[in-house]
C-alpha cells in the first residue's frame, strides 16, 4: 500500500516534468526564430525576451518535484555515498524537516501572495513595450511549491522505510543517468566474464577425472 502511494506521487511529478518538458522545444523554436529575424532580417521581436524567461521559469518550476523524485538535485555526496542506507535515510530525513520542509512552505505562502496580487491586476511584464502577461508565471509557483511538498512527503516516507528495512524503496526510472548506465555494462559484462571463466575452469577440472573413470 505505502509503495503504490509513493509510485503513484512519483507518477504525478512525472507527468508534470514531462509536460513542461515541452517548454525546451518551445523556448528553442521561438529563441531560433529570434536569432533568425534580429540577424537577418534586422527586424528583431519585442516578445522573445519575455517568453524566453516565461518558459524557463515555468520549467524549472514545475520540474523540480520531478527532479527530487529522480534524486537529481545536486547534492555535495562526498562522504553521502560512503554512509550505510540507515545512516543515509537518518540525515536525509533530518535535513529535510530542517531544511526542506520550511523553505518550500514558505515558497508556497509567499508564492500564493504573488499570484494573488498578480492575477488581481493581471500584471504584464515591464521589460517591452509589448505588455506581454505574466500573471500565469506567477501563478505557478505556489503550485510547484505545492507539488515539491508532496514529493518531500514521499521522500520523508522513503527515508523511514529505509531506516527500518536497511535498503531504499523502489523509485520510477524513465530515464537514468549515463554514468549509472555504463557501470550496469560494466557489472554485466564483468559477471559474464567471471561466468565464462568459472566454465573454463569448470571444464578444465573435469577432463583429468576422465581416464580415471575409464580406468574404473
Amino acid at each position: 500500500m505505502i509503495n503504490k502511494l509513493l509510485l503513484a506521487i512519483d507518477r504525478l511529478s512525472m507527468a508534470v516534468g514531462h509536460a513542461f518538458a515541452w517548454s525546451i522545444v518551445i523556448l528553442t523554436l521561438g529563441t531560433s526564430y529570434e536569432v533568425f529575424v534580429r540577424y537577418v532580417l534586422r527586424d528583431p521581436t519585442s516578445w522573445a525576451f519575455d517568453m524566453s524567461y516565461i518558459l524557463y521559469g515555468a520549467l524549472f518550476l514545475m520540474s523540480g518535484a520531478y527532479a527530487l523524485s529522480r534524486d537529481a538535485h545536486v547534492r555535495g555526496d562526498v562522504f553521502y555515498r560512503l554512509w550505510p542506507p540507515r545512516v543515509q535515510a537518518t540525515v536525509e530525513l533530518v535535513l529535510y524537516f530542517i531544511f526542506f520542509f520550511p523553505g518550500v512552505t514558505a515558497l508556497v505562502i509567499a508564492g500564493y501572495g504573488y499570484a494573488h496580487d498578480s492575477f488581481g491586476y493581471r500584471e504584464v511584464s515591464v521589460n517591452s513595450p509589448v505588455g506581454v502577461p505574466i500573471w500565469q508565471l506567477k501563478g505557478i509557483i505556489p503550485i510547484a511549491g505545492a507539488l515539491l511538498w508532496l514529493q518531500g512527503v514521499a521522500q520523508v516516507i522513503r527515508c523511514i522505510a529505509c531506516m527500518r528495512d536497511g535498503i531504499w524503496p523502489m523509485r520510477l526510472h524513465d530515464v537514468e543517468e549515463l554514468e549509472s548506465l555504463l557501470q550496469s555494462r560494466r557489472d554485466a559484462l564483468a559477471e559474464a566474464t567471471g561466468s565464462g571463466a568459472a566454465t573454463d575452469r569448470g571444464a578444465g577440472a573435469a577432463s583429468p577425472e576422465q581416464p580415471a573413470k575409464g580406468a574404473r
